[in-house]
């Protein structure tokens, strides 16, 4: 699906701008969280983010369940995901899913294609998304002159690879009710530490569908487990609207321990 909207940054040009603080300005918030999630990762000083902040990006907007990285694609790209939620997920021959993680504003969604050929897998928006794309290759010069950047890159991927493997045991050994608490409060914990407010009330972005595709379950599965997690009083929603209202008892029921999200010092 082509993107809705397609503009260039730094070039102000694009914007028909020529006021360098006003291009600042947008440059920061193309990169501020971005920039906010790799500082938990390392100690970035101001040359640092400035490196990160003059990266040449090409922003595109997305309608809902748009394909925004191609299972398959040549890498030419990686690709930081500004406003939005999206998920990682593999395709079958039967037309079923399974999803992978979930992305939010802030992360680069693809960062382990960075030193490969091709991606392995595909990314799409939950919801309305706007993206960077970033070259590689120039993703990967910044990180052999900035140590530092290179060091959150790095640890970034790891953390990614540790939730993998956290998913793996919630889908293979956890009960159904398990497995949505987990999710429940991996998506609490992190939105809470990527600046989106506190963990106990959020909108879900992803649907009951979605969230079967990432535990194993049914769409009726999971909608009979979220009534069971309500009806004991764990949480209350309103339509995408969750409260979390007793969260030592939702950690309990999801085997939920977050040392695997790695949170920086």
């Amino acid at each position: 699906m082509k993107p809705e909207r397609v503009f260039t940054v730094p070039s102000a040009r694009a914007f028909g701008m020529t006021n360098e603080e006003t291009m600042a300005a947008d440059s920061e918030d193309i990169f501020g969280r971005a920039i906010r999630k790799l500082e938990r990762l390392a100690h970035l000083d101001e040359t640092d983010r400035q490196a990160i902040r003059a990266l040449h990006a090409r922003i595109e907007t997305y309608p809902a369940h748009s394909v925004l990285v191609k299972d398959g694609a040549r890498v030419t790209h990686c690709t930081l995901l500004i406003d939005g939620f999206a998920c990682s997920q593999k395709d079958m021959s039967d037309g079923g899913r399974q999803i992978l993680s979930f992305h939010l504003a802030g992360d680069l969604v693809d960062l382990s294609n960075l030193l490969l050929n091709h991606s392995d897998h595909a990314v799409q928006a939950l919801t309305p998304a706007t993206i960077a794309r970033i070259s590689a290759q120039d993703l990967r010069r910044l990180a052999e002159a900035r140590p530092r950047i290179a060091e959150a890159l790095w640890r970034d991927t790891l953390i990614e690879a540790a939730i993998a493997r956290e998913w793996v045991v919630n889908v293979g050994r956890r009960s159904a009710m398990a497995r949505i608490a987990h999710l429940i409060c991996e998506f609490a914990t992190r939105r809470e530490a990527a600046g989106f407010g506190p963990p106990e009330r959020f909108d879900l972005p992803m649907t009951q569908e979605q969230i079967g595709d990432a535990t194993g379950l049914t769409s009726v599965h999971v909608n009979r487990k979220l009534h069971d997690l309500q009806e004991i009083g764990v949480i209350a929603r309103e339509r995408r609207d969750l409260h979390i209202r007793d969260w030592p008892q939702l950690i309990r029921i999801g085997d939920f321990d977050p040392t695997y999200l790695h949170a920086a010092p």
